[in-house]
């Protein structure tokens, strides 16, 4: 029976998305953070795509946003020449941190202490939150702007990817380069899996795994189109991958194989990312959307609801969970969006 992916599509940006991340689980479900050249990054709620609130503070585009894994606390980037540490459940800004330039990434440490930080200056910081007033600790090297820094391996290290075309391994504690990787083009994106010690790297049409503790390569895919962001799911049986032609790529990490690819965005696909869960990914675009897609089309989760009209049925109806569904006809009074297009559903008579 043929399924066909209907994304979710969540609105409210009026510029590109560039960057989104998810939370951790938390005991009020898991939470979405979106990076936008607007200035103004928006959390959602994780599984829906429902709109929360919008951290308002930046003066020009923000570049990164993240959570912490609790969701308490978020962090965002921007070309204001700060980062900003938020409080994710008021919405209130907690703290400004002045840089010398555009500030392009932001990572939590994962006990929310410390606020690691990257940008166009070319310095790795770490800042203890705990000591606002305390000057950051600088981390030298890179000879162009730092495009990502992410704390790994128990917050041990800091890996940090750059316009010069490298990837380095820090140690926190001595700020020396444990290891590096060069690239001959810059590195469009960078996620590191805890789990497993993963590192996910793009850099033109290729999507590169490495091990995080050795840097050593574990696999590369070669996509379609150049690659933008690329994301591995929890369980490393898919990784998500999406770009320069619109489109979002779902591969198997075992054998490589390309299993699916969907266009639902009208513009480049900058960031893609998995939920904690894995059920589904989120993806941030040109278009000034984020759109949600399932992992395995066809599953009742979130709003998606599956029903299946009749035996003699082509292909699997996904409905918005809140339609009063009988046997004859599917009453709906909730929006339907596939791409751009929203469609209010009415009376829907089945074969």
């Amino acid at each position: 029976m043929a399924m066909r992916q209907t994304p979710l599509t969540c609105s409210g940006h009026t510029r590109p998305v560039v960057d989104l991340a998810f939370s951790g689980i938390t005991p009020y479900g898991y939470f979405l953070i979106s990076a936008c050249k607007d200035g103004k990054p928006m959390l959602r709620q994780g599984d829906t795509g429902d709109w929360i609130g919008t951290f308002l503070g930046h003066k020009g585009a923000v570049w990164g946003a993240t959570l912490n894994n609790e969701a308490t606390k978020a962090a965002t980037a921007a070309a204001d020449f700060t980062a900003k540490v938020w409080d994710a459940v008021t919405g209130d800004e907690v703290l400004t941190l002045a840089h010398k330039h555009i500030v392009k990434s932001v990572n939590f440490t994962q006990d929310s202490s410390c606020l690691l930080t990257g940008g166009n200056d070319k310095i790795i910081r770490i800042y203890d939150l705990n000591k606002p007033e305390a000057e950051p600790q600088e981390i030298t090297g890179h000879t162009s702007a730092i495009k990502k820094a992410l704390w790994c391996n128990n917050d041990t290290q800091i890996l940090s990817a750059a316009d010069d075309k490298t990837v380095r391994l820090w140690d926190r504690n001595s700020t020396e380069v444990v290891k590096q990787l060069s690239f001959d083009m810059s590195v469009s994106s960078m996620e590191y899996i805890p789990d497993g010690e993963v590192l996910v790297i793009t850099y033109g049409k290729t999507i590169a795994f490495y091990n995080a503790l050795s840097l050593d390569m574990i696999k590369t895919v070669d996509a379609p189109a150049s690659i933008h962001s690329a994301s591995l799911h929890p369980d490393k049986d898919f990784f998500v991958a999406g770009g320069d032609d619109f489109k979002l790529y779902k591969f198997d990490y075992g054998t490589k194989e390309e299993l699916e690819s969907y266009k639902g965005h009208f513009g480049p696909v900058h960031c893609v990312r998995f939920s904690p869960d894995g059920e589904l990914y989120a993806s941030g675009s040109e278009d000034g959307t984020l759109r949600l897609w399932q992992t395995a089309v066809g599953k009742t989760y979130g709003l998606w609801k599956c029903v299946l009209p009749g035996e003699c049925a082509a292909e699997m109806v996904v409905l918005l969970e809140g339609s009063p569904i009988s046997t004859e006809e599917l009453w709906s009074s909730v929006r339907v969006t596939i791409g751009l297009l929203v469609t209010s559903l009415t009376k829907v008579l089945l074969p």
